[in-house]
């Protein structure tokens, strides 16, 4: 396997550079980059920052203010308080504590996360080059399974995890406790068919010259994936990973259906902490800068490789 290590040695630098022409993330990058585009990027980062500000601001302002006036009077009505964080911090909802959420949140996440991932990845590679019949139409259904609303496969979902079994395989006991296995299973339908979509985008625009020389070398479907394809796909693998991390962690509607009890994630515990008529609202700001505490520190540290991986299969070289 000489000439295939060879060729995975150099194909990093095939795929950014071709003709003398300078790397094609460059080019995306100065394409996309312009006064009028940094300005309304501006903008937008303005106003979508400016709400959070005040949830942030309204955290540390006692109850009685926070229902008396507005946050931007905050200077004015002199009284900052961490009581509000203090109490979302010791709240509990039906035996479910914010530790234990965030608890449950980590543990529905990262499966939920990767498994797509993995099935997305390899569905990718045999879209892009695996020849078989009706491939192309396959890949269009997949594709057009983006257009149908969630809300749609609820009672199917439920209708499935009542029975415990699909084919007389048992899907619930095998993934362990009934209620994480749920929320895995649903969450990896959903994102299957965007990160199908995207993966194979960026795996199909590799250079045929190499899937070629690896094919020549002996090498099969199995070595070319896992030596060649893999590690050129990792920015785009990254950067679904990141997306879809965050999806899952700030997912409301999918926890209110399949999480319930002790297996509830944090945006589930927000929701019920505000009261049932939202008369405690004034701790949900609070509990939001609590459970954003995690993608944000995602989103900042590891930034670069979504921007990355969505730049990188957006031209061809």
């Amino acid at each position: 396997m000489a000439a295939t290590e060879e060729v995975v040695a150099t194909t990093q630098a095939v795929t950014t550079a071709k003709n003398g022409r300078k790397p094609v993330l460059g080019d995306t990058k100065r394409r996309l980059t312009s006064p009028v585009a940094t300005i309304a990027a501006i903008v937008i980062a303005a106003i979508w920052t400016v709400p959070t500000f005040g949830v942030l601001v309204s955290s540390f302002r006692p109850r009685q203010q926070i229902e008396r006036n507005g946050w931007w009077t905050a200077l004015q009505n002199w009284g900052w308080t961490t009581d509000n964080y203090s109490e979302a911090l010791n709240s509990s909802t039906g035996g479910l504590t914010m530790l234990g959420a965030f608890v449950n949140s980590f543990a529905i996440t990262l499966p939920a996360a990767i498994i797509p991932l993995i099935i997305a990845t390899l569905a990718a590679y045999g879209f892009a080059w695996i020849e078989f019949r009706g491939r192309n139409l396959l890949f269009v259904l997949v594709f057009a399974l983006q257009i149908v609303p969630i809300q749609m496969a609820f009672i199917p979902l439920l209708q499935l995890f009542s029975r415990g079994e699909l084919f007389g395989f048992p899907i619930i006991q095998a993934f362990g406790q009934a209620g994480y296995a749920q929320v895995w299973i649903a969450h990896t339908i959903f994102g299957l068919p965007l990160a199908i979509f995207l993966l194979h985008n960026f795996i199909s625009q590799i250079p045929h010259e190499v899937i070629e020389a690896a094919r020549v070398d002996g090498a099969g479907h199995g070595q070319i994936f896992f030596r060649i394809v893999l590690p050129l796909s990792m920015p785009a693998i990254a950067s679904f990973a990141i997306f879809q991390f965050l999806w899952v962690w700030n997912d409301l509607l999918v926890a209110l259906i399949f999480a319930d009890g002790n297996v509830a994630p944090i945006t589930k515990l927000l929701a019920q902490m505000t009261g049932s008529r939202g008369e405690d609202w004034h701790l949900l700001t609070a509990g939001a800068f609590i459970a954003i505490i995690v993608p944000l520190l995602v989103f900042l540290f590891l930034q670069r490789y979504f921007v990355r991986g969505l730049l990188a299969g957006s031209a061809k070289g």
